[in-house]
Formats: C-alpha cells, structure tokens, sequence
C-alpha cells in the first residue's frame, strides 16, 4: 500500500505522461510535483523532500538509448544516496532492466505501463530505501532510517542482538532471523545491508510464503517474454535485480517442499534460470531470511530441507518478544510518541507513571508493531499534554493466547490435553491445513499455534 503521505517528483518530457501519472496517483500521495526539464531536478531536491522520483529515460527526440536517465539517476544519487528512483522507458529490456538497478535505480517501469503495475511498483519503491525526515531538503543519512528504531533497546536481549549484528554486518554470511510477528526482522536485515559493504547497492525484499507455485520461480528468478500467457515483455527476477546488493526473504519457513528445492538449487549454484529460458544467469547476492515458524521443528518433521536450513543460517540471530525486554517498553513508546507527534505536527507529550505501568503490564502479542501502533493511535486522539493509561485501549491480554483455557474445557471427562489436540486438528481439518486460518479460529497467533502444534507432537 502507497503511503498517503508520501510525496511524489515525476521527470517526462511528454505533458501526456505528466497528466497521467499525476491523475493516477492523485488520489494515492499527498503530492505529485511534476517537471518537463531534467535540468531543474537538483534545484528542485535542493528545495523540497521527495519520498520517490518516477525519472524517464529519454528526453531527446530520437534518442533511445536510456544514457541520459542513466545520468540523471547519477546526479540525483550524488545529491541523496538513499533516494527511491524509478527509471520508465518505452524501449527497455532485460538487460536495460538490470543496467538500471546495478546503476541504484529502486526499479525499472516500461511504457506503457498497467495502472496497477505503476501503483504497486511506486509502493515497493517507498519500502525499499531507507528514508529520511519529511518536509526537508538535502541528503538523509542512514542512521535516521527506520531500521534503526528495530535496534533500540537496553535490555540485556537487545544488546545481544546488537552485539551479533556489528560482527556480521560487515561479512558476506547469510543470515536468518527468528522471531514472532512484529518483533522487527524486516528493520533488522535492513540495518544489516545498511552496515554491510554492500549498503550502496540493491536491498530487494520477497513475501516468499504469499507467492503461488506458479508465480514464485517467475518473481525470484525472472521470465522472458512470452514465456506464459501474461508475460508480455521480460521481467528481471528478484535474485538477479538483487546481484551486488542484499536479498532479503521473508517468511520463508512457509514455502513448500517443491519450491525449498527450487530456491536450494540456485543458492547452491550461485545462478538462476528465467522461466521461458536455458540460459544461467549468475547472481552474485548476501542472502538474508526470516521467519517466525519454529524452523528447527519443523526440519525435524520432514516439513522443512535441512540442507537449506544450513545454506540459510550461516548465523542464527533470534529477536526477542518484546514482554522479554525488560524496560524497553518504555523506551520504545516514549521514541515512537516523538516519531508520531512530529509527524501530527503537535508537542512530544510525556507518558505518565501510570501509563508506563498499563504499558508494561500488557502482554503485547503483537510485539513491538503493536505498541508502535498503540502509541501512534493515542497520539492522534489524544489531546493533552500528557498521555495517560486511558489513552491506550488494548484488547484482552489474554486474547492472544485464550486457547490455553478456552480450547481446554472438558468434554465428556476426556483430558484436557487431548480436548485441545482434538480442538486444534478440527480447525486444521476444516481449514485444509491453512495454518494462518486455523489459528484465527482458534483466537491463537501463529506461532501460539506453532508452539501447540510441537507440544502435541502435530
């Protein structure tokens, strides 16, 4: 999803494109400056904040060669590093494609564009760099980004992860990240490249559990036109758009077999193959994964490839839940307080005692994603200076974890262990084995139910 505060430079010679792409995006971004003349794009950086610039390749008649975006491109990374810039072209191809990502676009658009493509491209592109204040010019600096927020912390657990993160960052190791939802891994392998020798090229991300058995070998390793009935024009995969920077896999205790194979093959031969060709493409990447399924469990039952898990965990770095952290509840909603009201335009309020007790006495199943959300909302109705417990509103804390009494009643004298074996196998049944489902049925995180799952030995 597009931030609906994100502000939006498009650079095209062609009023048309202009009108298009601000008509488009009109109603998805908070602005959309537009401009006809590349010449003026550095005064224009120097003068305002943008979160994404759409740069067109070509502005000469008669020129096709991509040279000039390429240079643009160039003057704007000088300027601001970390800036998110999408090339568009009406004359691209795979290898311009990949020549504009090894050149630090964020991605590569071709003309004419499916309305959709445009939106969820420009949406990736906002995810994908780590971004600096709103509403300033000039370059941002990488410690400012959202990454760093995943790494405070003063509790023994934190400072651990963050004495692992300084001896990795810096190698070429794969990493896996372990931990429940919301804990962070994403912010965490985004610090990771940040501080890695790498920081200056790709950090491509990938939902791999959310992408189908037919669309996964397409999105990581590419496909070439005409290749199956929707592929229209090549498309560079993730690997291969990664290759000098960081891949970044996320959830990927969730892929099935087949395709655990698959990813094996072209970690193993440092070299992908796109759908539709026989030709190697070789991809030079840092791998980092994440997911929060108890993976060692799941080897064990046959559910997950050993030898991939050994390709995937070089070093193991498992976040904490954030109930485990010690006071850094406190820490965490009094940073996020000053996050929001700037952002809301209004004072940092103070969190009294009281609100600091409700905070740390709350379960937070949700993690630190939970809080942020919880400190964010408070901020926005709030009205004081202060905030105060009745600002915060959480559901039950036992809710998160209910089954532990709920699915336990007795029926008919029969143990409670085996009432909720019995309990979690029927929700399984009926969801056709949908994990995710089953646990919303049962009112259970997922990884409550992972832990259910490996107590009853499911």
């Amino acid at each position: 999803m597009i931030s609906k505060q994100a502000r939006v430079l498009v650079v095209d010679d062609e009023s048309d494109v202009l009108f298009a792409i601000k008509l488009l995006l009109k109603t998805e971004v908070r602005e959309v400056v537009t401009e006809k003349n590349p010449e003026n794009l550095l005064s224009l950086l120097r003068q305002q904040h943008f979160d994404a610039i759409l740069l067109d390749m070509n502005y000469r008649a008669g020129q096709a060669t991509g040279n000039e975006g390429f240079y643009w491109l160039g003057r704007i990374l000088e300027y601001d590093p970390t800036a998110a810039v999408i090339l568009m072209t009406a004359y691209g191809d795979v290898r311009t494609a990949v020549r504009s990502l090894k050149a630090g676009a964020t991605d590569f658009l071709l003309k004419p564009w499916h309305n959709e493509q445009l939106l969820q491209t420009l949406a990736a592109a906002l995810q994908a760099k780590p971004r600096g204040k709103s509403g300033g010019p000039g370059p941002k600096t990488l410690p400012a980004s959202a990454a760093a927020t995943a790494l405070l912390g003063q509790s023994a657990a934190m400072q651990e992860v963050r004495a692992i993160i300084e001896k990795v960052a810096p190698t070429d190791a794969n990493v896996l990240l372990l931990g429940e939802n919301g804990t962070g891994k994403e912010l965490v392998a985004r610090s990771l490249h940040e501080q890695s020798r790498r920081a200056a090229r790709p950090f491509i991300t990938a939902d791999v559990a959310a992408l189908s058995t037919g669309l996964f070998e397409s999105e990581l390793f590419g496909h070439t036109k005409g290749a199956f009935t929707d592929a229209q024009a090549s498309r560079v995969g993730r690997f291969e758009a990664a290759t000098g920077g960081t891949l970044f896999l996320d959830e990927i205790g969730n892929i099935p077999l087949p395709q655990q194979a698959k990813l094996l093959t072209a970690l193993q031969n440092r070299q992908v193959v796109p759908v539709g060709s026989n030709v190697p493409v070789p991809v030079d990447i840092r791998l980092l994964s994440a997911t929060n399924a108890p993976l060692h469990a799941l080897v064990a039952r046959g559910a997950f490839r050993q030898d991939l898990m050994y390709r995937l965990n070089t070093v193991e770095i498992t976040l904490p839940p954030l109930r485990e952290r010690d006071n850094d509840v406190q820490l965490l909603a009094q940073h996020f307080a000053q996050v929001y009201a700037a952002r809301n335009q209004k004072l940092a309020p103070e969190l009294t005692p009281a609100a600091v007790h409700k905070l740390r006495q709350y379960g937070w199943p949700g993690n630190v994603r939970e809080l942020q959300h919880a400190v964010e909302r408070a901020i926005i109705l709030g009205t004081g200076p202060v905030l105060r417990p009745e600002d915060f509103h959480f559901p039950n804390p036992a809710s998160a974890d209910k089954a532990a009494v709920g699915l336990a009643s007795a029926e008919n004298g029969i143990p409670l262990l085996e009432v909720e074996k019995n309990t979690i196998l029927r929700a399984i049944e009926r969801h056709q084995g949908n994990l995710t489902k089953a646990a919303k049925e049962l009112g259970l995180t997922r990884t409550a139910l992972y832990r259910r799952l490996d107590k009853h030995g499911i």
